[in-house]
Order: structure tokens, then C-alpha cells, then sequence
């Protein structure tokens, strides 16, 4: 086997610093174990343990086990190494396990024990985002052929273009090639081969591609391509299911914010309280979404229109409801009817659909889902204003069916609320 094939073995700190094994058990052993031995020291080793000390063991363990396997499920998707999903999973996993202990009547446990390990529990979840940051960005190897140039300015991993089929000595974490190029020389087949059997992951650029960007692209799909793209039968009830039980669960919340502003709504401009109008849902059938009111009445009478930035149809309260979107609350109507979901993609008007269904290819594909309140492309991309902008739009749209799954809708909360408090996107 020629020398710049030879096969790829980690240095031994890799081994050790990037063992997913090695590190969930040193993380559990300054999270859990150290607050522990702080507050009780060598009462520890004398056991049966009491029932404070179980239940505060027990209940660390559980939010440690939890938000660990949220964060690395969260790796999976396009731009989620970032700093902001650390504090607000590990603090959901902690206040989860003090809910169910507040919900047990348990009182035999120790706060402060839980406090020290959800403060650890952040700080190694940062030492591990920059640590993976300054030794781990994918260092990959271009085939310059099909596909593989759409890779060439990513900032998401050091790209290096290779001019011949060999790696000259050079140490990759993977070779990226379009692997349907019709124009892939076959010298360059053979490399891929080598690169193979000398265990150096060859990955295809639709993977690479999706995986950097967050995106299915569009022009490059074909009608093979959809059962890929199929979403989980068991995941559309189960979300189904939660979907109802969140919005039942939080109508206490929810109702009176809707009512007072309502009334707010009533007070700042002549028309009705709520925007009623027909959208496109599942299967492409015609639905009646509610709004809370943020325009002025007749507001569309020339015609369905995109929204702009600073649209003078928008009122004093409705500038301020469209931020926050809490225009969006009566939505939880169309959830409970079963014609919307809280996640998905976002439902357009008739006009728009049908002329986005001649420019866009496959657009009506997006209508496999439920429309959604919140989505992947609404807090990715933000507002469309063209067909231009929602053909990257749908693109987001694709991407979030064919990973249709509980832990990307998850992350889609999380940054939902990010949006929420920025107004990203609102208009």
C-alpha cells in the first residue's frame, strides 16, 4: 500500500480526549460524583446510603444522562455546536428532575448539591464546545469533480482541494466526492477505492452538503429521492399526540395573553381581533388560519403580498405583537383541530403556493407534513419575500422531513425561543 494511503491512526490524546465513552464517564465524574463527595465526603463509602444522599445521587445522575444525550443528539444537526444551546438544555434536564421530585413530594434531597452539579454541568459542556472547536473542526479532501466545489468556501470545516488522486501524507478525517458525477475520471474511482481500504471515510457531498448547511437542495432532487424523504408514520402520531397535550397543557398561559391582547388590539385600530384566512395544509388541503390582527383592515385588498420590513400596514400594536409573535397565538386553535402542528413547515396562501409550484421544483412536496407555527426554515432563514428566498426556504423545509424526528423538533423549541427574544425574521 503506497505510503499517503497508509491507514489513519489517531494520535493517542484523540484516543483519549475524544473517546465519546471516556468522556461521558469523566463527565460524570466531575458533574455527579464531585458536588457529591463535596457535601458528604467520606459518608459516601459507608452504604446503604441514606435516602437524602440516594435521591440526590439518583436525581444528578438522571439530568447528567439527560442533557448529555440531548447534546449529542443535537450534534447531528447543521449549526448546533454553538454556545447558546448549552445553558438552556442543561438547565431544562436539571429542572426536569427537581419538577419530578417537587411532583413526588420528595423532600429528602440536597439543593445545593444540585446547584453545584448543574453549574459543573454547564462549565464541562463549555470546556468540551471549545476544546472540540480548537482540535476538532473536520478537516476534509475534496475531489474537485460534480458537487464538490458547492464545499470549496464553507467555514464549517477546513476544506483542502486536492489537484491529484493522492493525499501526499496528509492526515483527513474523511475525502468528500460526488459520488454521481459523470465526468469523475477513473483514476480518481481508484483513489476513492484506496481511500477505502485504507479506512479513510469516503463521504458522498449530498451528506456533506446537508450536514454543513441544513438543507436539501431542491434542484438537485429527483422523484427516487422521496422515499428517503418519507416522515415516520409512528413519530406524525406521537407528535400528534404531544402536540395537543403541550397546548392543552399550557391554554392556562396562553388564553388570558391572547384575550388581553385582544382587547389591546380592539382599543388601537378599528377591524376585528382576529386575521382569518385561508392557507395550504397537508395533503394541500385548504385550511382557516387565526392570527391576532397586526394590520390595518383591508390591508390585502389589492391582492395577496408578501410582508415587508417596515410595512406600512402593520399597527402601533402590531409591530410589537409581530416581534414577539405572539400574533402566532391563536394558531394553537388550528393544533388542536389537527390542521397545523407546533413544528413544521410554515402554511402559505393559495396564490403563493400555486406560483411557487410552477418556479420551485418539487415544492408541493413540502405538504407531506403538517404546517407548522414554528419550523425549521422560519428560524434558520427567517421571513421570504420572493420566490428566490423561498426556494431556500423549502429547501430548510426538505431537510427538516427527511430528519423528521422528536430531537430536532427539540432543537427547533430551543431556537425558537432564541427567536422569540432577538425578533429575528419578524416583520
Amino acid at each position: 500500500m503506497p505510503r499517503s494511503f497508509k491507514r489513519r491512526h489517531s494520535r493517542w490524546y484523540e484516543v483519549v480526549l475524544f473517546n465519546p465513552v471516556f468522556l461521558f464517564l469523566l463527565g460524570y465524574a466531575v458533574v455527579v460524583l464531585l458536588p457529591t463527595w463535596l457535601r458528604w465526603g467520606d459518608a459516601l463509602l459507608i452504604w446503604p446510603l441514606n435516602e437524602s444522599q440516594s435521591n440526590t445521587l439518583f436525581a444528578n445522575s438522571s439530568a447528567y444522562v439527560l442533557s448529555s444525550a440531548v447534546l449529542r443528539k443535537f450534534k447531528r444537526f447543521q449549526g448546533t455546536s454553538s454556545l447558546r444551546f448549552i445553558i438552556p438544555t442543561v438547565l431544562v434536564a436539571w429542572l426536569g428532575v427537581l419538577a419530578a421530585l417537587l411532583l413526588l413530594r420528595e423532600e429528602h434531597y440536597a439543593r445545593q448539591v444540585l446547584a453545584y452539579s448543574f453549574m459543573f454541568a454547564n462549565l464541562w459542556a463549555f470546556s468540551g464546545y471549545f476544546l472540540g472547536l480548537r482540535y476538532r473542526q473536520p478537516k476534509l479532501a475534496l475531489v474537485p469533480f460534480g458537487r464538490g466545489q458547492e464545499l470549496a468556501d464553507t467555514s464549517r470545516a477546513v476544506v483542502t482541494i486536492l489537484e491529484f488522486p493522492d493525499l501526499d501524507g496528509r492526515r483527513f478525517d474523511g475525502v468528500v466526492a460526488d459520488l454521481h458525477a459523470v465526468d469523475l475520471p477513473d483514476e480518481w474511482e481508484r483513489f476513492l477505492a484506496r481511500c477505502t481500504l485504507a479506512r479513510i471515510p469516503v463521504f458522498h457531498t449530498q451528506q456533506v452538503i446537508e450536514s454543513l448547511t441544513g438543507r436539501v437542495r431542491v434542484n438537485h432532487l429527483s422523484e427516487n429521492i422521496f422515499g428517503a424523504l418519507l416522515p415516520s408514520s409512528t413519530y406524525l402520531l406521537i407528535k400528534r399526540i404531544l402536540d395537543t397535550l403541550l397546548v392543552l397543557l399550557t391554554a392556562p398561559l396562553w388564553v388570558p395573553l391572547m384575550i388581553i391582547i385582544g382587547l389591546v388590539i380592539k382599543w388601537d385600530s378599528e377591524g376585528p381581533i382576529l386575521f382569518v384566512q385561508e392557507r395550504v395544509g397537508q395533503g394541500g388541503r385548504a385550511f382557516r388560519l387565526y392570527k391576532l390582527r397586526s394590520m390595518a383592515m383591508d390591508s390585502e385588498k389589492n391582492g395577496a403580498q408578501f410582508a415587508q420590513t417596515n410595512d406600512w400596514r402593520v399597527t402601533r400594536v402590531g409591530h410589537f405583537i409581530r416581534r414577539m409573535r405572539f400574533d402566532e397565538i391563536p394558531q394553537f386553535i388550528n393544533v388542536l383541530k389537527g390542521e397545523m402542528s407546533l413544528i413544521g413547515p410554515r402554511p402559505e396562501q393559495r396564490t403563493f403556493v400555486e406560483r411557487f409550484e410552477e418556479e420551485i421544483p418539487f415544492y408541493s412536496y413540502r405538504h407531506v407534513v403538517k404546517p407548522g407555527i414554528t419550523g425549521w426554515a422560519q428560524i434558520l432563514h427567517g421571513y421570504t419575500a420572493d420566490a428566490d428566498d423561498t426556494s431556500v426556504k423549502v429547501e430548510h423545509d426538505f431537510y427538516y422531513i427527511k430528519h423528521f424526528s422528536l430531537w430536532l423538533d427539540i432543537l427547533i423549541m430551543i431556537k425558537t425561543i432564541r427567536t422569540v427574544v432577538t425578533g429575528f425574521g419578524a416583520r
